[in-house]
């Protein structure tokens, strides 16, 4: 048994095929298939069953599947270890960020983090907050930039700011005309949402307290998969939406046809924070990427100091 073999084991038991598996592995389906066979009558267990239309795991793979993840995940903390005792500023830093941040928060900080840190090389990924959550503790990645409030003993959260939400909304509407923007314009709005399983459109209805209206609009089941696909449902006039402040520097702001408004309503923002995995050994790279976004943040969005 070595590391390799518990790799290709997890690699099946989450795609659920040795194909997709050995792909995932960079081998062929052969040799994966047959070093988890090897591996099955070492053990004396059958920890797949097979048919040719599915792989299920039985009753005792998943409790080895238990195991093989944590013997991985300390096999990649004695890594770390070694890594950070050679240069904590050199190697990968993986990090997972929110769809809703990512690419208005990523141009702001690459070109700083590379001059800053020339040997500390950024591995970005972009899923919503659960599956980075998942994916964080799975060891897949080292860090994650989220802006959803978690309690867990095993994560560290850095909160890095607070970020307002805009009003984005067609030129051609009554409220084009008002300086101020209040909850009672809100409420006569078609707000457009993203899709469920995004925290943003949670928090839209949230902290601007339209969950009901959201409910009841025109266009209450029209969903958007990303920010973008939403700005270009407002774009054509299908209705309004709101938006993170960083989300404002983007070229929609230009020859969209849609008007960007802050708002003054009160808590209408959301806390962007970094979580980390509170045994990650390599705190200097973590706290120079805090620094770096720290340095290059808009005056749009609120710092919250850092320790």
């Amino acid at each position: 048994m070595n590391l390799r073999d518990l790799e290709y084991v997890i690699a099946v038991a989450e795609t659920h095929h040795f194909g997709k598996a050995a792909t995932r592995c960079y081998v062929s389906q052969p040799t994966l298939s047959g070093q988890i066979k090897k591996l099955e009558e070492q053990l004396g267990v059958v920890i797949f069953e097979r048919t040719n239309r599915s792989v299920e795991i039985t009753p005792i793979g998943e409790k080895i599947i238990s195991h093989a993840r944590l013997i991985l995940e300390q096999a990649d903390a004695i890594k770390q270890l070694a890594q950070a005792s050679r240069d904590p500023l050199a190697g990968v830093l993986r990090i997972g960020a929110i769809p809703t941040l990512s690419p208005y928060l990523m141009p702001l900080i690459l070109l700083p983090f590379k001059k800053a840190y020339p040997q500390l090389k950024l591995a970005l990924s972009e899923e919503i907050t659960d599956t980075l959550l998942a994916r964080l503790r799975n060891h897949e990645i080292d860090a994650a930039l989220i802006a959803t409030n978690i309690n867990e003993n095993d994560l560290v959260t850095v909160a890095l700011f607070d970020e307002p939400f805009w009003l984005a909304h067609p030129r051609d509407i009554e409220l084009y005309n008002k300086d101020e923007i209040s909850q009672e314009d809100l409420d006569e709005l078609d707000l457009l949402l993203l899709s469920d399983g995004h925290c943003l459109a949670k928090q839209v209805m949230d902290v601007c307290k339209t969950s009901e209206h959201a409910n009841q609009s025109e266009f209450a089941d029209m969903r958007a998969a990303s920010l973008e696909t939403l700005l270009q449902l407002v774009s054509a006039g299908f209705g309004s939406t709101l938006v993170p402040a960083l989300a404002t520097r983007g070229s929609w702001t230009t020859g969209s046809g849609i008007i960007a408004r802050p708002l003054s309503l009160p808590n209408a923002s959301r806390r962007v924070s970094l979580v980390y995995r509170q045994s990650f050994p390599r705190q200097q790279a973590i706290q120079a990427f805090v620094n770096t976004i720290m340095s290059n943040l808009p005056n749009t969005v609120k710092k919250i100091k850092t320790v």
